[in-house]
């Protein structure tokens, strides 16, 4: 698990850490949206756009922390379990790796389309090892956007992973997006609601079922 190239800082990776370690809720107005199967959610209201950020603590059973981190940086095996997918590749820009992602939207809503740096990297914090990987909007001209797609600006996403202790993860997400176009905000927040613990029970079963699990 090599870390690919990004424009991430140090800090960046050991606020991830610390979340994991201690949740960093107070001095916001975080609420809590939802617990369930060992997952707690957290939203904040962005009040220039009217979308929520969200944090999601909590452990996924049964899998380990690098079988974690290969299916969630896998992006052919994404393609496979993720039926939102409509297109999904990596691409060498300027001397960095970046991300394409075209998710598919419900008729008549336009499909949206990301285009983003992640980095991988697998820090010893006093002894505790935690992967984190970041991953963030960005804009190269080789990536242009296309008739009919809109292009999402403002993506953020952060994941920090450890051991239970046990053959699990204890995990810390955190999480915004900002589809664009024009969407109700009303709306974009009830898929989100869902979506959110969906994707986590979806990653889980990934795990499972990871064709290049040793």
């Amino acid at each position: 698990m090599e870390p690919a190239a990004g424009g991430f800082s140090e800090e960046q990776f050991r606020e991830a850490c610390a979340e994991l370690q201690q949740p960093a809720l107070a001095g916001a107005d975080w609420q809590l949206l939802v617990e369930t199967l060992g997952i707690s959610i957290y939203r904040l209201l962005d009040q220039k756009t009217g979308l929520y950020a969200y944090k999601v603590f909590g452990v996924l059973e049964d899998c380990s922390p690098a079988l974690l981190a290969d299916v969630y940086m896998d992006l052919d095996y994404r393609k496979r379990w993720d039926e939102y997918v409509q297109e999904l590749y990596e691409r060498e820009c300027n001397g960095q790796t970046v991300v394409y992602w075209e998710v598919k939207y419900p008729f008549p809503m336009s499909n949206r389309d990301y285009v983003y740096t992640r980095q991988l990297r697998e820090l010893d914090m006093a002894g505790r090892k935690i992967c984190v990987v970041l991953a963030q909007s960005t804009s190269v001209p080789q990536l242009p956007e296309r008739q009919g797609v809109v292009r999402v600006k403002q993506y953020k996403q952060s994941l920090a992973i450890e051991s239970d202790g046990k053959k699990g993860s204890k995990v810390f997400m955190y999480y915004f997006d900002n589809p664009g176009g024009q969407i109700p905000s009303w709306l974009i927040n009830m898929v989100a609601q869902s979506g959110v613990p969906n994707f986590l029970r979806d990653m889980a079963k990934a795990c499972r079922n990871y064709p290049k699990k040793t």
